[in-house]
């Protein structure tokens, strides 16, 4: 019904510390006599014009919309209103630095808060150019979704941005400490408040950013499709970074004030790159509704982990997902309030509730198992071909679905309905037979699914040997197959050597929980996961003690045995924390 050609947007930061000036004008089309509302939460609405006729705020405005009836075609309405800075993080949120007394104020728009800010039509489908005018104090700079110049003291005018969603709208203001560069045509930015410019790293947060710029146009074929970077430390952030357009916010927990581990760095290079990444996946191509979150973080979340493994030093970042990452998921997968990846959302409110591990990590999680079953040029291949043909638009799950179909060249239907609309995890357990000579007479894999489920999840994994040489256990084959059903025969490892340890789902393909073996949990009891050379071996083997522990197969004390030694041991930080 309704297409939305533009926003204008005033806003006046000098009016108060509790209170702004917000100034809409919105065009769109409509059916002509159609009757819509459009979203605002203010304190006061002062006028509304619609096509030229003044409205009654009393009358139209019930605190949280604007309704609006006999529209023509083509509208223009125009609503001024009074905002109230938030301490929440929602909407625009205003902050008074204790160690100098600045103010700073920013936006969060997500997931439904874009109508705190400036009437709109606040749901992500709906994408329009957004230009942005700001009043601010005398030497505060100004930033937001497009290039800004300040015209006079404290006024500041905004180019128009590409068609964005509303959640993904910015504004940012305040007298911070920025450090500007430039990457490949790309204007970057990088800023935090005075008081913490001695910790803001720049250039260690510029190297990531361009080494990420570089890795995203080999791998998507499309340029940076905005007008220039920003990437802004803020204070009191209430998540861990936002992908807005081209003006990206980050926790200040990001800023690192004292010496800090690897981890710490690789999951700040990680952060960066998984928003970034979103500037594609989510901003450039926009779920159509919140049912399909999923589409821009778990792609992120993936793509994230490859490109810091490809542009930094922090070569062990799938190892720090499978130890750190995917056990807050599996937790929430295996309890009462489990979802599938792909939900159901009614509404706007309802889709917090499924903004979890599962829709990051699980997701993520598949999708390295589904690159890992197609082959990654061929997966490139179809991610290029759906960025391509959905440049500035909205889609659902169907039309990755379809693009990646139409790469890999054969149906992924069963595969969606199986892993992206179910709940749970799986538990895979070998069931292996050696002869008198030591090798193996059978060897079959079994599928679990959890309590009470039936769901036939097709599983792609890799299955590691691994010998005992010295004081180390070396992985001497590496077999990968598909488990289709509850039983899957392995006739790859009928007559091979039985291994000290057998690793089901070696290197991490898959969502599951995984069993061992009676000689190989001896391997592992014995001391063996301190002989893996190999962080990713190491952290499956940890994941493993962990869910059998959980599970009632292992008895607790024997994990804190485990424990004990391992912290002695032990030398990937990650695992560790």
């Amino acid at each position: 019904m309704i297409t939305v050609l533009d926003y204008d947007v005033d806003l006046d930061l000098t009016t108060g510390s509790d209170r702004y000036g917000t100034t809409s004008r919105v065009r769109f089309t409509s059916h002509g006599g159609a009757t819509t509302f459009i979203e605002l939460l203010a304190p006061a609405v002062h006028s509304i014009v619609l096509n030229g006729q003044a409205l009654d705020p009393k009358a139209v405005f019930d605190g949280e919309r604007v309704s609006l009836s006999g529209l023509r075609t083509k509208n223009e309405l125009i609503v001024v209103a009074t905002g109230a800075y938030s301490r929440t993080s929602e909407g625009l949120h205003r902050f008074e630095d204790p160690a100098d007394g600045e103010v700073y104020v920013y936006s969060q728009s997500f997931l439904y808060d874009a109508h705190r800010l400036f009437a709109c039509f606040d749901q992500p489908d709906l994408k329009a150019p957004l230009r942005l005018s700001v009043t601010a104090p005398p030497g505060w700079t100004v930033l937001g979704n497009a290039p800004g110049t300040e015209v006079s003291v404290g006024r500041w005018v905004f180019e128009r941005s590409q068609p964005i969603a509303t959640y993904v709208s910015a504004v940012v203001a305040g007298p911070y400490h920025s450090v500007r560069a430039e990457h490949d045509g790309i204007p970057l930015g990088v800023h935090c408040r005075r008081s913490l410019a001695p910790y803001l790293e720049a250039e260690e947060v510029l190297e990531t950013t361009r080494a990420a710029f570089d890795h995203y146009h080999r791998l998507f074929g499309i340029r940076y499709p905005f007008a220039k970077y920003d990437q802004i430390f803020a204070p009191e952030f209430n998540g861990g970074a936002m992908e807005n357009v081209s003006c990206v916010t980050f926790a200040e927990r990001f800023l690192f004030r004292s010496r800090v581990t690897d981890v710490m760095r690789e999951s700040r290079a990680r952060v960066i790159a998984h928003e970034l990444a979103h500037m594609w996946l989510g901003n450039l191509v926009t779920m159509r509704w919140w049912d399909d979150l999923w589409l821009n973080e778990s792609f992120a979340d993936y793509l994230a982990h490859g490109a810091v493994i490809e542009t930094t030093r922090f070569q062990g970042a799938w190892a720090t997902f499978c130890a750190r990452g995917k056990q807050p998921g599996y937790d929430q997968d295996q309890g009462p309030s489990t979802h599938p990846v792909a939900g159901v959302v009614a509404d706007s409110a309802a889709a917090l509730q499924d903004f979890d591990g599962i829709s990051y990590v699980k997701g993520a999680s598949l999708l390295k198992q589904l690159v890992a079953s197609v082959g990654s040029e061929t997966f490139e291949r179809g991610l290029r071909a759906y960025l391509a043909e959905h440049r500035f638009g909205s889609v659902v799950m169907a039309d990755l679905l379809r693009a990646l179909e139409r790469a890999a060249g054969r149906s992924l239907e069963e595969w969606a309905a199986a892993w992206l609309l179910t709940a749970g995890v799986d538990t895979l357990l070998p069931e292996v037979q050696a002869g008198a000579d030591g090798r193996y007479v059978s060897a079959v894999i079994v599928r679990a699914p959890p309590d009470g489920g039936s769901v036939d999840r097709p599983h792609h994994i890799a299955i590691g040997l691994y010998d005992r040489v010295g004081e180390r256990l070396v992985r001497r084959d590496r077999l990968e197959l598909d488990l289709i059903g509850a039983r899957t025969d392995v006739p790859g490892l009928v007559g091979v050597a039985a291994p000290d340890l057998l690793l089901l789902n070696d290197d991490d393909l898959s969502w599951a929980k995984i069993r061992f073996d009676a000689g190989s949990l001896r391997t592992v009891l014995e001391g063996g996961i301190a002989l893996l050379e190999d962080t990713m071996a190491r952290s499956l083997a940890w994941s493993a003690t962990w869910h059998m522990t959980r599970d009632g197969e292992l008895p607790a004390g024997e994990f804190l045995r485990l424990v004990l030694q391992g912290l002695t041991t032990e030398v990937g930080v990650g695992l560790l924390e």
